[in-house]
């Protein structure tokens, strides 16, 4: 994301809480939109266990989901020329009974 009137020279100092640089481990997300943002819940679905719920959710706006739907491509096409193809199985059925589905 660049502002054209921002010096070229300009960097955005950012910092990490140690509870957030952890990180939460994710198996399943669940996507929603209306007209004026994209809402994305992070699921972590243990086997065997009846319930998952929602560990982190983040809310974009359509033009911020455009420009991570492109940041993530790109990503995955580096990571792939490095490493390999990744290989996708199409996952079991989750019964998912809360709010309204979504694709992942």
């Amino acid at each position: 994301m660049s502002d054209k009137n921002a010096p070229k020279d300009q960097q955005l100092n950012i910092s990490i809480d140690e509870s957030i640089a952890d990180g939460v481990y994710s198996n399943l997300a669940i996507i929603n939109h209306s007209a004026a943002e994209f809402i994305i819940d992070f699921i972590t679905v243990m086997p065997g266990a009846p319930k998952a719920r929602v560990k982190s959710r983040v809310i974009l706006t359509p033009d911020h989901i455009k420009r991570f739907h492109k940041a993530l491509g790109d990503n995955i096409k580096r990571y792939e020329a490095a490493n390999g193809t990744i290989t996708t199985n199409e996952p079991p059925p989750i019964p998912l009974n809360f709010g309204p589905t979504g694709e992942a």
